[in-house]
């Protein structure tokens, strides 16, 4: 049996019911554009169920921000003795109250989520035809939540099927604004993730960086712009989804630890 012949009925066929909820809803209300309302609910759905995780993972990130120093200036003492090194590095954790695990088991539970919920809207964006309407049908737990016609896709004037790469010639540079905007949310929100005093390197601190943070302060730049292009290659209806994700990830990444990196200490 093909391993993701399982996963579709534990993760993806109950985000497609949840979104098929939120769609009937907003018809039933008379909200125009309907499927792109119903995309920005279930995110929102998704949001709140991994606030909890999403939370500890930005409270234990922040937390190994306020030793990065401390970490530096071990390495720094004790240069080339690696396992002097982990050893004060553990108790610097314990006596800070830091699991370096913390950060990690929010990612892996978020991540088969996010994972489902991109299958879902890859599938049900691509096409307002008869094929969707029977592909919802099958896998909707109640017969009440059948489709009788094919959703609409558009969105404002756009398909949320159609990538911003195949509508160019028709609408024209404005439809560079996606991409742009995906981008540029992103970046915020990678930004707010590093420490204020981030771009603030000391000669004598410089030594001691190694390479996870130089990772990290490249890819605060590169991570944006790979989101940027795959979203001008991707549906409509995955930028969609990918930027109601991060503006609520930068509310609550303000809520819990500030501006961050985005604004610099005077």
């Amino acid at each position: 049996m093909n391993p993701f012949d399982i996963f579709l009925p534990l993760l993806v066929y109950p985000i497609i019911n949840v979104l098929v909820v939120i769609y009937h809803l907003l018809v039933l209300a008379h909200i125009p554009y309907a499927l792109g309302f119903a995309i920005i609910g279930l995110t929102v759905v998704i949001r709140g169920i991994l606030y909890p995780f999403t939370a500890a993972q930005l409270k234990a990130a922040s937390k190994m921000q306020s030793v990065a120093h401390h970490i530096s200036a071990l390495k720094e003492k004790h240069k080339g003795d690696s396992k002097r090194i982990n050893a004060e590095t553990m108790k610097l954790y314990k006596v800070h109250g830091i699991n370096p695990a913390a950060g990690c088991l929010p990612v892996l539970i978020q991540m088969p989520i996010i994972f489902g919920l991109y299958t879902v809207l890859n599938e049900i964006a691509k096409t307002s035809s008869s094929s969707v309407v029977s592909f919802i049908n099958n896998i909707v737990y109640n017969p009440a939540l059948n489709l009788s016609k094919p959703w609409d896709t558009n969105f404002f004037g756009l398909g949320l099927g159609q990538a911003p790469s195949s509508v160019l010639s028709n609408v024209g540079f404005l439809i560079f604004l996606v991409p742009v905007v995906t981008a540029a949310l992103q970046f915020v929100q990678s930004k707010m993730m590093l420490p204020q005093n981030s771009g603030e390197i000391k000669k004598t601190e410089k030594k001691s960086e190694d390479f996870a943070t130089a990772f990290q302060a490249q890819s605060t730049y590169i991570f944006p712009v790979m989101i940027g292009f795959f979203s001008f290659s991707s549906p409509l209806g995955l930028s969609l989804y990918w930027n109601t994700f991060t503006i609520f990830g930068i509310i609550q990444q303000y809520k819990i630890s500030g501006w961050g990196g985005l604004i610099k200490k005077k």
